[in-house]
């Protein structure tokens, strides 16, 4: 009975200990997560920048900030006329010509906003030293492209819908 106390004591210590352990490194994280108040302080954490990498991309951000804004009240914009088009019910080809109008020009609006990305996203990766700025690059490109390369995918590789040839 002695020997099974001491290790059932054993066990909880030890227990207590991972515990207590596992709650002082979790806070710290998230205290040094919650610390940095910009947005952009993953990148620094990530890629290992210094202050004077994280400034110039930091600049390249709010510049590029205004025109993100305004290419996302484009699309929003067109998104709600192409929901006023469809919310008529696409009533004959009047309608259905409507709806393919509103399709191409937020198609436009997107692949504009895609293509602006893009030549931010390369700004800042010029804007690291270079194997991070590549790692950056490429995350980046399959964030922006990768969405609608894997939905193209699952449709071709989908039954009745062989859009490949």
């Amino acid at each position: 009975m002695n020997r099974t106390l001491l290790l059932l004591l054993g066990a909880l210590a030890l227990g207590t200990a991972m515990f207590a352990g596992s709650y002082v490194a979790a806070r710290h994280t998230t205290m040094a997560c919650c610390a940095q108040p910009d947005e952009l302080g993953w990148l620094r954490v990530e890629f290992h920048l210094s202050d004077a990498e994280l400034a110039r991309i930091r600049a390249l951000h709010e510049g590029y900030r205004p025109k993100c804004a305004a290419i996302c009240a484009q699309i929003a914009a067109k998104k709600r006329e192409l929901d006023a088009v469809l919310a008529q019910g696409l009533q004959g080809t009047n309608g259905t010509a409507g709806a393919q109008v509103k399709l191409n020009e937020l198609a436009a609006l997107r692949a504009q906003c895609q293509a602006q990305m893009l030549e931010h996203f390369v700004a800042v990766s010029q804007a690291m030293p270079p194997e991070p700025g590549r790692r950056y690059l490429a995350a980046m490109q399959q964030l922006t492209l990768g969405h609608h390369e894997q939905l193209e995918q699952t449709m071709s590789d989908a039954p009745g819908h062989e859009h490949h040839h």
